[in-house]
């Protein structure tokens, strides 16, 4: 395992590790040896019949999900710990001087056992958990965090790099081996490799207690969005419910139709239901989650809030922020701010003439928050006579995804073939992919529908990356998953467009995924700065709406009919309906995300309330009390239990690429235009992170991305 991928899986707390045996040269110096003696004791009784000890003769390689227990997970994970620590010590114990092949390309290929068992265990978490795998996550992160800073703390195996990095430009390196020593020597030293023992011992007990915090804050939030249902029983509950969504609510044993609050079946409510009373009942169990009681997650984000902020400083850096920042596209804490407030100041205007408008709607009575959906959708019907129930009929899950993958093969020339494959969960959906020219790029996994053992949004996933080392050609297993209400039985699914909008999203960085050319796992698929790797994903997005576009997926499920032309009209023109709120609830969360990582400790040390920080930092820029931040401090699962943190912004900045990237093909008259998408497939989806972002981004444009077309897209003018 790569020692770079590693410390980025551990940002998304998925499972990793490194290496550090006690009483060995890996672990020698003082505290870090203390810090990984976790007992890895494991007998051949408990790995009997271990199927993450086998070799899977299953198609593609995909885990045997029906042969893997709970029980399995630990006895698998210090016998590969075991494993990775030997291969670590060979590293460490060579008494050869360091070269490329004996210590980084050593490091590169270590400890593949963990592999299996990682990705398996990090991604079963996040679909399908239980309170058994609840526990093993406060159980094995931790544990897995010591071992990582055993490995990149150590000073013996980073002088072995660093002597191999001194030296590079005598050793005649092809790119890519150009490529995977830089990030691996970063990787050493981002990590604290270079400080003092008594500074790396702070560091590793500092990367402990936020492991756990992060893991805490995580488990509080599923379980809390899990406790939470609006129970409905009459006609007068269900008021302005749409069929297929009530269809969709309804449980059997119950006699009830509950509303949960994944965010599709939040949002589908927020727009229908008439009944105003329940509208504000969903609203606050949506932004009340853990926010009291034994799972208030305040005072952990607040706790990691300050843990960060003490490692930054320790670190050299003036903040966390500072330090996330320094290698990503905006380079600073004060560039991100200007950047967003270049889009918040337009897009606050333009909620307060909507927040105005919906008032007018409401007469006497005072518009509040939990009345926004409702009344922007009605401002919708009667301004555009665009009623999302009359386009849900053309966006069938299977004809959208088709769709998805008709735009794959039009611009890049891929296939996708729905192969025979079990996966994790009886919902799931596989594809083959192959290239062009017929080559098998990768499996692409689809997990589509919203449970209660399934953590909220939308995201991409793999169970195994991609090499190509020593000729050993491993193609990737990639997943998306989605939260749609599952339909009854017999009946379809039926997406609102801006679901659409998610599943091409995610479809893009499952191509990334796919899609990379990459020799070495530090540096393949899905790789980057953080404000650069939603680019592939949201460029993606501009197809949906396009004629063309449509015309291929966008066909009523019972009779075929492709979208009507007026209709296509009306979507187009109702695009940037509502803009102003979409634009203040995300950019309000980016902001929040800025001003919790850029405290300094002293600062940090002081915050005693969450929601009084949030209120504070958020009144300061002038958000108005009718719109929430899309994440408020309790559920911003993101910055607090992802990789996300100081990183929110980032959807945003890449919408600059996407939007300029996009303006291209405009320019071009022609969507499909050959040679964009040719620079396009070269340049982003198969370079991974062989070179840094705003290079590779020149490489495909030609030139640097302009803010303009972000804005005219979103209906602002430039400042």
């Amino acid at each position: 395992m790569s020692i770079s991928r590693l410390l980025a899986l551990l940002l998304f707390a998925t499972i990793t590790a490194a290496c550090g045996e006690p009483n060995s040269s890996t672990t020698t110096d003082t505290g870090l040896a203390e810090s990984a003696t976790d007992d890895l004791a494991v007998s051949d009784a408990e790995l009997e019949g271990n199927p993450f000890r086998a070799t899977w003769q299953t198609p593609f390689g995909v885990p045997p999900f029906a042969e893997i227990e709970t029980a399995d997970y630990l006895p698998a994970v210090k016998k590969a710990l075991q494993e990775l620590r030997a291969d670590i010590d060979v590293i460490v114990n060579n008494t050869e001087p360091p070269t490329f092949d004996n210590t980084i390309m050593a490091l590169e290929v270590s400890g593949d056992s963990l592999n299996k068992v990682a990705y398996t265990f990090s991604n079963i978490t996040g679909t399908d958990t239980n309170d058994e795998l609840r526990a093993l996550q406060t159980q094995i992160y931790p544990m897995l965090t010591r071992e990582s800073d055993a490995i990149t703390l150590n000073d013996v195996l980073y002088q072995r790099v660093k002597a191999v990095f001194d030296a590079r430009d005598s050793l005649n390196l092809g790119e890519q081996e150009a490529r995977l020593l830089e990030l691996t020597h970063r990787g050493f030293v981002r990590a604290g490799a270079a400080f003092a023992p008594e500074v790396k011992n702070q560091i590793a007990a500092i990367n402990e207690e936020i492991s756990k915090l992060t893991t805490q804050f995580g488990q509080n939030l599923l379980l809390e969005t899990k406790a939470f249902k609006l129970v409905l029983k009459t006609e007068e509950e269900t008021a302005g419910l749409s069929s297929d969504f009530k269809a969709a609510i309804y449980d059997e044993e119950q006699k009830a139709w509950i509303v949960g609050l994944n965010r599709s079946a939040y949002e589908s409510f927020m727009v229908q239901s008439t009944n105003r009373a329940l509208r504000e009942d969903l609203f606050n169990g949506y932004r009340l989650r853990a926010s009291e009681g034994e799972r208030d997650n305040g005072p952990i984000a607040i706790k990691i809030a300050q843990l960060r902020a003490e490692r930054a400083t320790l670190m050299g850096y003036e903040s966390h922020a500072h330090y996330i920042l320094e290698y990503n596209m905006a380079k600073t804490p004060a560039g991100a701010e200007d950047f967003l407030l270049r889009v918040w100041r337009p897009g606050l205007a333009q909620a307060k003439k909507e927040r105005a408008d919906m008032q007018d709607l409401m007469g006497e009575t005072t518009f509040a928050a939990w009345d926004w959906w409702h009344l922007a959708e009605k401002l919708r019907l009667a301004r555009y006579d665009l009623d999302e129930n009359t386009t849900k009929p053309y966006f069938k899950l299977e004809n959208v995804q088709q769709g998805a993958f008709a735009m794959a093969n039009k611009l890049f020339g891929l296939s996708f073939e729905q192969a025979d494959v079990e996966g994790w969960n009886p919902v799931v959906v596989s594809f083959d992919v192959k290239d062009r020219a017929g080559e098998h790029l990768g499996l692409f996994m689809t997990d589509m529908y919203a449970r209660d053992s399934k953590r909220g949004g939308a995201w991409m996933s793999s169970y195994r990356g991609t090499s190509n080392i020593n000729g050993e050609r491993i193609r990737p297993l990639i997943t998306n998953n989605m939260n749609l209400p599952m339909p009854p039985a017999g009946e379809p699914t039926l997406m609102r467009f801006s679901d659409v909008e998610t599943l091409f999203h995610e479809f893009g960085h499952g191509l990334h995924g796919l899609m990379t050319q990459i020799d070495y796992p530090t540096f393949s698929g899905v790789d980057g700065p953080r404000d650069y790797t939603e680019f592939p994903a949201q460029i993606l997005e501009h197809w949906v709406s396009q004629p063309e576009m449509l015309e291929m997926y966008a066909t009523h499920y019972e009779t075929g009919e492709v979208i009507p032309t007026k209709l296509v009209e009306k979507i187009r023109q109702a695009a940037n309906h509502n803009q102003g709120f979409y634009t203040t609830e995300y950019v309000a969360a980016s902001l929040l995300d800025l001003a919790w990582h850029s405290l300094t400790p002293a600062a940090a040390a002081k915050i005693n309330d969450a929601r009084a920080f949030e209120k504070q930092v958020l009144e300061g820029y002038g958000l108005i009390p009718e719109i929430e931040p899309r994440y408020r401090s309790q559920y911003f699962s993101h910055i607090f239990a992802g990789g996300y943190s100081a990183g929110y912004y980032a959807y945003l900045w890449s919408e600059i690429l996407d939007a300029d990237g996009f303006d291209a093909f405009k320019q071009a008259e022609d969507i499909w235009d050959p040679e964009l998408a040719a620079r396009l497939q070269k340049w982003v989806y198969e370079a991974g992170g062989l070179k840094p972002a705003d290079e590779l981004y020149r490489n495909f444009r030609g030139q640097d991305p302009s803010i303009e077309p972000l804005l005219e897209g979103r209906g602002f003018k430039a400042e």
